[in-house]
C-alpha cells in the first residue's frame, strides 16, 4: 500500500500519537509548525514528510508510525 502523501487535522493527530483533534489545532498554529499546502473545503491540508520532519525535530520522544 502507498504511503500518503498528504496530512489533514485528523491525521495529524494520529501522527502526535493520537491525540485529540482539539490538541492537535493547539499544536499547528506554533509558530515553528510548517505552513499547509493548501486549504481545501474540508479544511487546511499539509505535506505529511513536512509534518513527520518537524515531529522528529520538536517531539523527539514521540512515536509515530514510520514504517
Amino acid at each position: 500500500m502507498e504511503r500518503q502523501r498528504l496530512a489533514g487535522l485528523a491525521a495529524i493527530a494520529e501522527l502526535l500519537g493520537g491525540v485529540s483533534r482539539q490538541r492537535a489545532s493547539e499544536i499547528i498554529w506554533r509558530p515553528t509548525f510548517p505552513e499547509p499546502i493548501d486549504t481545501l473545503a474540508t479544511g487546511r491540508i499539509w505535506a505529511r514528510a513536512d509534518v513527520e520532519a518537524w515531529i522528529k525535530a520538536h517531539r523527539p520522544n514521540q512515536h509515530s508510525d514510520e514504517r
